[in-house]
């Protein structure tokens, strides 16, 4: 077993993974890391679309921005990268990111210890390798990042993952539900897309079918959640709705999106980053799995229910459906996940 439990480490990188969702379940062992080394300064390198999951996080230091489309861009960028990370005089760089460029960025840096996965070619270029066994691609993306600090000979504790927020955050949720007037509304969030593909998105109208039935039993409004790539999903389920809905597709960052989520008292959404983002401030909700496999990507914080009706092509893990009429999305009816949503909202009744 590999062993870095008493060495001199003052100054740790983390590499971020680039997926909203996958950063979001990355959040156990960064905690678990600030765990093993409560005295030493963390920095996290991430791309700007997933920097807000670690900004206020209270394991983290500070942030690098890795921006890939700039001066990060192409062999160029790497040798650029690797110059910012040998003037921080890092000890030690974790990577929760898989690639081969992250493996090498920080080996040209000349970090002394380099830990992760050996994935994609990448294990010369860590001194501290850990083998991707079999099983590993089988658990939950939690502790599939976890096992890399156990096989370390370190901590790594189970746990939640989390989104943290600003106050000033916070205050800026707010203020925008003043001037929507509904800041005593009751909130229904609604994340109708999906990153990394189609396959993933249950159609736009059931979300809208789905949330009218649940706003006709308690008057409130539904909020659509989103980034610009997901604004038109976003419009065709608002204007497929007949009761109150927003939507703040592309109108807000991730971190203000974090904090109008938990105002919301259910949330409907596909496996996407939304809905982790949506877990781990504690909102109840109800997210429709196809192509993708909940065993390894379920949401784990607040109350939640699956809905899922698997096929023989299920989970294909495939960003755009090649069946006819993307048979494990069309199974998914409205009904059942309204009645799931008001099923969460019966047990989560406030007191």
């Amino acid at each position: 077993m590999l062993d870095l439990a008493g060495r001199k480490i003052e100054r740790i990188m983390v590499r971020a993974t680039n997926w909203v969702g996958d950063a979001v379940m990355t959040t156990p062992a960064l905690a678990a890391l600030r765990d093993n080394f409560p005295e030493a300064s963390l920095t996290v390198l991430a791309h700007a679309g997933v920097a807000p999951v670690f900004a206020d996080h209270p394991a983290v230091d500070d942030i690098l921005l890795f921006d890939s489309r700039g001066r990060h861009r192409g062999v160029s960028g790497v040798w650029r990268m690797a110059r910012q990370i040998d003037r921080a005089r890092f000890d030690l760089a974790v990577l929760f990111q898989n690639a081969f460029r992250a493996a090498l960025t920080v080996r040209l840096a000349g970090v002394p210890l380099r830990l992760g996965y050996d994935t994609d070619g990448r294990g010369f270029l860590l001194n501290r390798p850990i083998r991707l066994e079999p099983g590993d691609k089988q658990v939950h993306e939690t502790e599939y990042y976890l096992r890399i600090l156990a096989r370390a000979g370190l901590r790594a504790e189970s746990s939640l993952p989390a989104f943290h927020y600003s106050g000033a955050v916070r205050d800026r949720a707010s203020e925008r539900l003043k001037r929507l007037g509904l800041d005593r509304a009751f909130l229904l969030g609604i994340a109708p897309g999906a990153a990394y593909g189609t396959a993933k998105r249950w159609p736009a109208e059931r979300f809208a079918e789905a949330a009218d039935r649940i706003l006709k039993r308690t008057d409130g409004t539904a909020l659509i959640f989103g980034g610009l790539g997901e604004a038109e999903a976003a419009f065709r389920v608002r204007e497929a709705m007949t009761s109150p809905a927003v939507s703040l597709a592309g109108e807000t960052d991730l971190a203000e999106a974090a904090a109008l989520i938990a105002r919301c008292r259910l949330f409907l959404t596909n496996d996407s980053g939304l809905m982790h983002v949506a877990s781990a401030v504690g909102v109840p909700l109800v997210a429709v799995f196809g192509s993708t496999n909940p065993v390894t990507t379920s949401p784990r914080g607040g109350p939640v229910r699956l809905i899922r009706h698997p096929v023989e092509c299920s989970p294909c893990l495939k960003p755009v459906c090649d069946r006819p009429g993307h048979p494990c999305m069309d199974r998914v009816r409205p009904g059942e996940v309204a009645m799931a949503g008001l099923g969460l909202l019966d047990e989560t009744r406030p007191e």
